[in-house]
């Protein structure tokens, strides 16, 4: 099989068209035809429906598109590997964390790294915990941090750290009349999530299933900022990570109600592709990591 061919087939699967492929590999238009061409003139298979406006992968092209990713990311971190191997703990560092990790427990880690490190750029991408796990099957990522997982044989999981949420309401909400909470109580308040993907709502969905209870959220938002600042106003409660919380609940415009029989107690996971050659800033991040546990 040509790698020439096979990286030109991946810059146009996953650009969506010939010409987006073409200029992402900075070639002509017609040079991406012709090779497109004989690549799948030498496999016996067509990989693309050609479409008025862009191609779609055929069943072979989605076969084919798995291999051609993983191979063009092990490309990328041979270079990479190289390249610091030669610099030392230098470089560049691209991390990846779910919200609540990325938000509440990095920017600590982050401050101590680039303490010691001060020669390493950091690129940190906050988003859910499925994103996340994307980012690093496609090697746009070097490690992550998250508060769940979605589960890939890509991937291994390290537990670094362990997180409780907790049942939060406005200071003069019915619901902190009781405290403890009877669940059947929880279940009839407006109920503020994250969206689906959220490692956050994943772990809060499942714990109340353990007890026969499905969760119906009210209002569902992305932000967890938001998700405090509504639960404030009384019109709703929410259960966040206690880390998310501690300035509001200082400050008194927030207030933990404890639930009858049910303690939501999750880890936290470091999240690395496996068979992937870690870099010395990478290893020194997993280094200070251990330091902080």
């Amino acid at each position: 099989m040509n790698l020439n061919h096979l990286s030109i087939f991946q810059a146009v699967a996953a650009s969506g068209s010939v010409s987006a492929g073409a200029q992402r590999l900075q070639i002509s238009q017609s040079a991406v035809s012709k090779q497109l061409g004989d690549f799948e003139h030498a496999l016996g298979v067509t990989l693309f429906e050609r479409l008025p406006r862009g191609v779609r992968l055929t069943e072979a092209g989605r076969l084919l598109q798995g291999y051609a990713n993983n191979l063009v990311a092990l490309e990328a971190d041979a270079e990479s590997a190289i390249r610091d191997l030669k610099l030392g703990v230098r470089g560049r560092l691209r991390i990846g964390a779910s919200r609540t990790v990325g938000a509440y427990l990095m920017p600590a880690l982050l401050a101590r790294f680039r303490r010691r490190h001060p020669d390493v750029e950091i690129f940190l991408q906050v988003d859910s915990t499925g994103a996340i796990e994307q980012r690093l099957i496609a090697s746009d990522l070097d490690i992550g941090f998250t508060e769940g997982i979605v589960g890939s044989e890509l991937l291994d999981y390290r537990v670094f750290d362990r997180d409780e949420l907790v049942l939060i309401a406005a200071p003069g909400h019915p619901i902190t009349r009781t405290n403890p909470a009877p669940l059947s109580a929880v279940v009839q308040q407006p109920l503020l999530m994250h969206e689906v993907g959220s490692g956050t709502r994943a772990v809060t969905e499942k714990a109340f299933s353990s007890r026969r209870i499905a969760l119906r959220p009210s209002m569902t938002l992305a932000s967890t900022e938001a998700i405090k600042h509504t639960v404030a106003t009384g019109v709703g409660i929410a259960v966040l990570s206690i880390s998310a919380v501690r300035t509001e609940l200082a400050a008194g415009t927030l207030k933990v109600v404890r639930m009858k029989g049910l303690t939501i107690d999750r880890p936290l996971y470091r999240i690395q592709r496996k068979g992937v050659w870690s870099s010395p800033s990478l290893q020194a991040l997993v280094e200070l990591l251990g330091e902080a546990g």
